[in-house]
């Protein structure tokens, strides 16, 4: 009975290694991406590895080198990574109910695996997740991350002092393009990235806040807005429907 239980939970880990292949492959440029930035920002290798291996949040983690590049306290670094990815919270609470009974410490550790990506494969399968596919989407998606990291990190440092310099503009250029796909599907995207630029433009260009606070209290007050005003249009359609 054990043994059978052994190698359903072994077939489970493979399918889940299977599914996650293509989250590994689609890490592989913007793992590689972030170490070689990392290394322009001024990161030692042990510094983005461990990052990566600690924070495993691609947009989060790109955030945190402007922060670092811009001298922000760490405290507010944490703070905004914090915010930034509060979405996870749900995540985690829709997969709870979709993922077999098992032990809470075993829950915790592939919970710290969730991201947009490995949300999706799970979210999405048929039937119950089990704990062995959940081990092996997360693992090889982990692993193709924070390897990556290192080696995009080590390329970063072969190449010549002027092009290291360069590669900063690449940063900005991420954030862009991470962004105009979002915008281009929805117009609240377009209406919430204008309002948290404003208010941080606003904020920084009177000096009312530092660079750090400024992102965080743009981020909540365009999200509270938004919200908001989205609330009150769908208020407003119901009582027209009445």
């Amino acid at each position: 009975m054990e043994a059978s239980a052994a190698e359903s939970s072994n077939s489970n880990f493979r399918k889940g290694l299977q599914s996650g292949l293509s989250i590994a492959i689609g890490y592989f440029p913007i793992a590689l991406t972030f170490g070689l930035l990392s290394k322009t920002t001024g990161l030692s290798f042990y510094e983005t590895v461990l990052m990566s291996l600690v924070v495993f949040a691609g947009a989060s983690q790109y955030m945190s080198l402007s922060l670092l590049a811009a001298g922000t306290n760490p405290i507010l670094i944490v703070l905004t990574t914090f915010i930034v990815n509060i979405r996870h919270l749900l995540m985690s609470a829709s997969l709870n109910a979709k993922v077999e009974d098992e032990k809470i410490w075993k829950k915790a550790v592939y919970a710290f695996g969730i991201t947009d990506e490995t949300f999706s494969v799970m979210a999405t399968k048929d039937q119950t997740v089990s704990t062995g596919f959940a081990f092996g989407v997360i693992l090889i998606s982990y692993l193709s991350w924070v390897v990556n990291s290192g080696i995009g990190f080590i390329i970063g440092a072969a190449l010549p002092k002027v092009l290291q310099e360069g590669m900063t503009v690449a940063l900005y250029a991420m954030f862009i393009g991470l962004l105009v796909p979002s915008m281009k599907k929805s117009f609240k995207v377009v209406f919430l990235a204008g309002l948290a630029a404003f208010f941080n433009s606003f904020f920084f260009f009177y000096k009312i806040l530092g660079t750090g606070w400024a992102i965080i209290i743009s981020t909540i007050l365009s999200a509270v807005i938004v919200e908001v005003v989205e609330t009150m249009k769908r208020k407003r359609g119901l009582e027209a429907n009445e």
